[in-house]
């Protein structure tokens, strides 16, 4: 008997517990909550997003686009492999996504105060 009684308290507790944990982490990843970002990924373009963005005289005027842009930042993946992390001052970075049916690459400059788009190229 006494064990059923310490199981019932048990779940009684880990019930409670739970339905805080559901409430903290429903209120973190809402909109207007924090973003569990860890990876590398996610980190740059988080950083890159909260800076303003400005457009490369060489880049066309098709491409001066905020949303195609913001949907790079959003969606995008970094390749590292192709990226200049290293360069100094701001750290150039190639973020693939596809838009449109279409695979697309955009080469970027993160600076400290803002985004340099350099180019925006559809890959075949």
């Amino acid at each position: 008997m006494a064990f059923l009684k310490r199981l019932g308290w048990y779940l009684v507790g880990l019930s409670i517990g739970l339905i805080f944990l559901v409430f903290i982490l429903k209120k973190k990843t809402g909109e207007g909550g924090l973003d569990f970002c860890y990876l590398p990924n996610c980190r740059v373009l988080n950083d890159m997003r909260s800076k303003p963005i400005v457009f490369s005289e060489n880049l066309p005027e098709t491409y001066r686009d905020a949303l195609l842009i913001q949907s790079f930042l959003k969606d995008g993946d970094v390749d590292f492999g192709k990226s200049d992390t290293k360069s100094k001052p701001c750290k150039t970075y190639v973020i693939s996504n596809e838009h449109e049916g279409q695979e697309w690459e955009l080469t970027a400059k993160n600076c400290e105060e803002e985004v340099l788009v350099e180019s925006v190229t559809a890959l075949d």
